[in-house]
């Protein structure tokens, strides 16, 4: 097991960790965090090489996806950078990229009824207004879980909360803020029910934000 106590906030700047072997001789990863090897509750960076692909698999416990980089492909279609994905609990695809990418990828996560595929541009959606100046694009809800992508305008602060269910956030671009550090472009940060902060900005700043699905444990 590695990073699996959700009762502890992680941050980790993933453009600072080494690229790990996996599977395939032309894919590698970055582990966030990992139930077991090759199977279980995972999040890891990814990086395919040019022409590079991955053997089919299941997804037993559905498998979500941000391409970072490049066009991320499977037999259904291709993905350029931008792209959220969805692929629900007993899915499976033959995965591969030609020009190379790189994607967040969270694994064996969903709950067993959540089954809807998804398949966003999120260069193509409108944002819609959020709180103060924020803006904001949804991109899931099921149950207690919500996932959007929030763009913060230079010099935004936003409101002291506490997080139910937790929260992780994924930093697209900008630095993101709190009292607690900065957090530059591919950070990620875990955060645990109930914890809290005070969090804003001095640039433009686009995050990836995941509410309320982490046990609920002090």
């Amino acid at each position: 097991m590695y990073n699996m106590n959700f009762s502890e906030k992680l941050v980790i700047q993933t453009d600072s960790q080494p690229w790990l072997d996996s599977p395939s001789a032309s894919v590698f990863r970055k582990p966030l965090e990992r139930e077991e090897v090759e199977q279980g509750h995972t999040t890891s960076v990814v990086k395919y090489s040019k022409n590079a692909s991955f053997k089919g698999h299941t997804h037993p416990a559905g498998e979500e996806i941000f391409v970072l980089r490049g066009v991320f492909s499977d037999e259904n279609g291709d993905y350029p950078a931008g792209t959220y994905l969805r692929n629900p609990p007993g899915s499976s695809h033959v995965p591969f990229s030609k020009e190379g990418c790189e994607i967040l990828v969270k694994l064996n996560q969903f709950a067993a009824d959540d089954l809807e595929e998804v398949r966003i541009d999120t260069l193509s959606q409108p944002w819609l207004q959020g709180q103060g100046g924020l803006q904001v694009m949804p991109l899931h809800h099921f149950g207690g879980e919500n996932v959007a992508l929030v763009k913060w305008p230079a010099g935004e602060k936003f409101l002291p909360h506490r997080h139910f269910g937790g929260e992780e956030i994924f930093v697209l671009s900008g630095t993101f803020c709190d009292e607690y550090g900065q957090y530059p472009k591919h950070t990620w940060i875990r955060s645990p029910h109930m914890s809290q902060h005070h969090p804003f900005v001095e640039e433009e700043t686009i995050i990836l934000v995941k509410t309320g699905h982490l046990p609920l444990t002090d």
